[in-house]
């Protein structure tokens, strides 16, 4: 299947090159590129950058119940350990959340610049705890080379989620504007509410106040059976407010705040299984938080383009082990899983981040700078029981990047320097309580335009993971650990081709692929399978990465999604094995057809490959279906600004275990979900 598969789409690539390029105005580049849509999704041309954007319509036509489960449709993202906001976790490119953690630091998640989900929780999946509701936009972005302004030790990519505008549903006009959105589904009998209430007093003043609220039973896997752990209730609330003042509107200010919380009762500890186990089950309250505060200055001037973003993320989990529920309880172990499995966790990160973007010429080359500096204090309440010491982690940065573009030649240096400084919560028996690291990471990016709508692009990007809380300890290993920095290369290698009346006149066609290669190693995150105090030598990993958006003038559209890759782990002794966290070989085909702006209907196929579950046992070949529609009523003035839609998930009921996720946990069966949207 797979040799013939990445045929192919080989194939397809080398056809795409061989045609005929028009001309088109665009924005190509590091920063700044052009999006254009020829199906649901929109693809970027002219980066040097692993880019996919989910915007707010394919927001609402996926009827995601997580963020994970909204972009697991990009290549290379695997979403692991299920479809609750707790357990499941996200995955790029082999990197991120993992059978055993949450996350592995090696993936950044940001909330309109607010740095989330960077625990390391045992047991637990995301801390990405939110609705999807919330945001207008997901872009994803992956691999190294375009995630120096984000963070260090960045391997699988970056997330970043925009939360909604008051604009969005006035039309940045002065008046009430919003939308209120109702969902059902049949597997579980999932229920959703969403309001958005839109207000604009004046031009230059707007505020928006978001509601919403997702419950959902068991779900049932494809053979009827229940999968447990795997109901919850959510409620998240969103509210923002942006002022634009001063000559030619230069200024503005943004202010937003969104909280999501689930109070579970008599729930697993272990997020990703379905049972109780041996930790037995707890009260769980999880309570999170991100807040930001935004400055802009944009006069007119091609040299200043400032921001400031101030951002706090605050996250809770209080837990109350429920009696009776553990087989361990009345033996010597049980004393020491009650601390475990009893010991409130508490983490709050605060960054300000400064940057400014510049264009200027120096002779015949056009820059395109955008540097800045970033401060950050991540403090973390004590839960040594738990296996996460407490203390305070200090980081200061300084990053620079510069597209340089000269002709059709484009080159792109971007570096990264960072310093940080963790103090240990509790005093530390015979080591330092304070350990000071620094690093210089960077990349370089060269993209050539070889005709207008193709161009090749290559990329190499070093990065460090500097040590982090988690490393804290006593022992050997973790002063080892906490020593030294986890290092990473990657070398990326592409083309792509966009141009209109490709096939027939009026159409639309963009295909980027991409191979990447990847090497980690001074690895202090990964240990030798079986030998909790034995770090791994190194892990390779590599892949080819395909996206595809099609269009025609009469409506009809299809998207192509597809990732094949392998990796490898490398032990002390020379022996190796299987990347035990790499991502599965995927593709995903979307046709699709729309009738005017009234209907849209399309049908998505997935296949995935070379699978494993959170055991590392080899899983069979899954294909599932799945149908959408989005109708839009016209006709009557009441109907105006009315969306229905319609889906049908895993539509043949096949019966399954995801990629990575635990053997007990099924996928979802059969889902028909039906949402209506009113805006106002």
């Amino acid at each position: 299947m797979l040799p013939s598969l990445l045929r192919g789409t080989t194939a397809l690539a080398c056809l795409s090159l061989a045609l005929p390029a028009m001309a088109q105005d665009s924005d190509p580049g590091f920063l700044g590129t052009l999006i254009l849509t020829g199906g649901k999704r929109d693809l970027t041309f002219g980066t040097a950058l692993s880019r996919t954007v989910v915007d707010d319509e394919e927001i609402m036509d996926r009827q995601a119940g997580t963020v994970a489960q909204l972009i697991d449709s990009v290549p290379g993202v695997t979403l692991v350990n299920g479809t609750t906001p707790q357990g499941s976790g996200i995955n790029i490119r082999g990197f991120g959340a993992n059978t055993t953690y949450s996350s592995d630091q090696k993936i950044a998640v940001q909330v309109d610049g607010a740095s989330v989900g960077s625990e390391e929780l045992y047991r637990i999946g995301t801390q990405l705890f939110t609705d999807p509701l919330l945001y207008r936009r997901v872009e994803v972005l992956r691999g190294t080379v375009g995630s120096f302004a984000y963070g260090s030790g960045i391997v699988g990519g970056v997330v970043k989620l925009e939360t909604k505008d008051a604009s969005d549903f006035t039309g940045g006009l002065p008046g009430f504007g919003g939308a209120q959105t109702f969902e059902y589904s049949t597997n579980g009998r999932g229920k959703v509410s969403s309001t958005n209430l839109a207000w604009m007093p004046a031009t230059g003043a707007e505020f928006l106040l978001n509601y919403s609220w997702r419950d959902q039973e068991d779900l049932k896997a494809g053979d009827g059976t229940t999968i447990g752990n795997s109901a919850f209730r959510t409620p998240s609330w969103l509210a923002k407010g942006k002022f634009t003042f001063g000559p030619g509107d230069a200024h503005s200010l943004t202010l937003g705040h969104s909280r999501t919380v689930a109070d579970d009762k008599d729930v697993p500890y272990d997020q990703f299984d379905t049972t109780g186990g041996t930790f037995g089950n707890v009260d769980r309250l999880t309570e999170t938080t991100q807040s930001t505060l935004e400055y802009r200055f944009d006069p007119a001037s091609e040299l200043i383009d400032l921001r400031a973003n101030l951002s706090h993320a605050d996250q809770k989990i209080e837990y109350g082990y429920v009696p009776g529920s553990s087989p361990l309880e009345g033996t010597p172990t049980f004393p020491f899983l009650l601390d475990t499995i009893n010991a409130d966790q508490r983490y709050e990160t605060t960054k300000l981040t400064l940057s400014n973007r510049a264009l200027f010429t120096t002779g015949a080359v056009q820059h395109d700078m955008l540097a800045g500096i970033e401060v950050q204090r991540r403090r973390r309440a004590d839960n040594t029981a738990a296996g996460a010491p407490g203390g305070t982690n200090d980081r200061r940065a300084l990053f620079l990047v510069d597209e340089m573009t000269a002709g059709r030649f484009t080159i792109t240096p971007a570096l990264r320097y960072e310093h940080s400084k963790i103090d240990s919560a509790l005093p530390l028996a015979g080591v330092p309580d304070v350990h000071e690291k620094d690093g210089l990471m960077g990349g370089l990016a060269l993209a050539y335009e070889i005709a207008e709508g193709l161009s090749v692009f290559g990329s190499a990007a070093y990065t460090e993971a500097l040590p982090i809380i988690d490393d804290l300890g006593t022992s050997a290993t973790a002063q080892r650990r906490i020593g030294i920095a986890e290092k990473s290369g990657t070398v990326e290698l592409g083309a792509e081709y966009t141009g209109s009346d490709v096939f027939a006149a009026g159409d639309s066609f963009t295909i980027r692929g991409n191979a990447y290669r990847t090497r980690l190693w001074d690895i202090t995150s990964y240990v030798v399978a079986g030998a909790m105090s034995t770090d791994l030598d190194r892990v390779k990993t590599e892949g080819i990465e395909i996206e595809a958006s099609y269009g025609m003038a009469n409506g009809f559209y299809a998207d192509l999604a597809g990732h094949i890759g392998n990796g490898t782990e490398f032990n002390p002794d020379g022996t190796f094995a299987t990347w035990r966290n790499s991502a599965a070989d995927r593709v995903q085909l979307t046709l699709g057809q729309r009738l005017g702006e009234k209907l849209d209907l399309s049908w998505e196929v997935v296949h995935a490959a070379d699978r494993r579950d959170a055991l590392g046992a080899d899983l069979p070949s899954v294909t599932v279906h799945n149908l959408r529609a989005t109708w839009r009523p016209q006709g009557q003035p009441w109907m105006n600004g009315t969306e229905v839609r319609f889906g049908v998930e895993n539509l043949l009921d096949r019966d399954y275990v995801g990629h990575l996720s635990s053997p007990t946990r099924k996928a979802p069966g059969r889902t028909i979900k039906v949402s209506v949207t009113k805006m106002f």
